[in-house]
């Protein structure tokens, strides 16, 4: 793949919810540098851009949520959802990896599309939103794929699916049951959807990078729904 279609850009823009003005910013944010002619033409300058602009929007985020939090957690829950694995989990999501340009034939792309490299695209993607939309514009986009990941952390005395199941048998009702309900993404990179049913209650769902991570994700949105934890706990 030499340079992004038409067609497979317009695809990313309706996964990503912005349609680009300049659409060579997008297709500068997909091109890795093995098929660039020069840094400024790969998405690493992009993907410096968008890492701070993520970092000051997950800023704002937690601050209006949690308005309780110490600096101490505020800096622990900055640092989990703007880190590398965090980004690749958004970019699998939004399967932005079909959208890179690279150098070579598929099996070179494959072993080229890691956590890091989708994480640096998912970077480089809030950059180029940046730079063709400005801030709000964002805002907008990190909101939307960030807005779940910031409740559902667990933190680190935060286990979702022990609270849950401790709040299940309070309420005198069975074990929650979890289960997969959709898992894409390569081998060596899969996301996993997972699916929990409590009794009496309706199911609620999570996604991550693991199963376990999936488990806890789908165990907060519903501990979450029901009222158990709050955006300030």
């Amino acid at each position: 793949m030499k340079s992004g279609s038409d067609a497979a850009l317009a695809g990313v823009e309706d996964r990503i919810g912005h349609t680009f003005v300049r659409r060579d910013l997008i297709r500068t944010a997909l091109t890795h540098a093995s098929v660039a002619s020069s840094a400024r033409d790969s998405y690493q300058r992009f993907e410096f851009l968008g890492d701070r602009v993520l970092g000051l929007v997950i800023t704002e985020m937690l601050l209006e949520m949690y308005p309780k939090a110490t600096e101490g957690e505020l800096s622990h829950r900055l640092a989990e959802l703007v880190r590398k694995e965090t980004c690749a989990e958004v970019a699998t999501t939004l399967d932005l990896g079909s959208g890179v340009a690279f150098g070579g034939g598929r099996a070179q792309k494959m072993s080229l599309l890691t956590i890091n490299v989708l994480g640096d695209v998912c970077e480089a993607v809030i950059g180029a939103i940046y730079l063709d939309g400005g801030l709000d514009a964002a805002r907008r986009f990190i909101a939307t794929n960030w807005h779940d990941r910031i409740l559902a952390w667990p933190g680190a005395h935060r286990n979702a699916k022990v609270t849950l199941q401790e709040w299940a048998q309070s309420k005198g009702l069975r074990v929650p049951d979890y289960t997969i309900v959709a898992k894409s993404g390569p081998d060596h990179e899969p996301h996993f959807e997972v699916e929990v049913i409590v009794e009496k209650r309706a199911p609620a769902r999570g996604a991550g990078r693991t199963r376990r991570e999936a488990e806890q994700s789908a165990a907060a949105a519903l501990l979450l729904r029901e009222g158990v934890w709050t955006a300030e706990k």
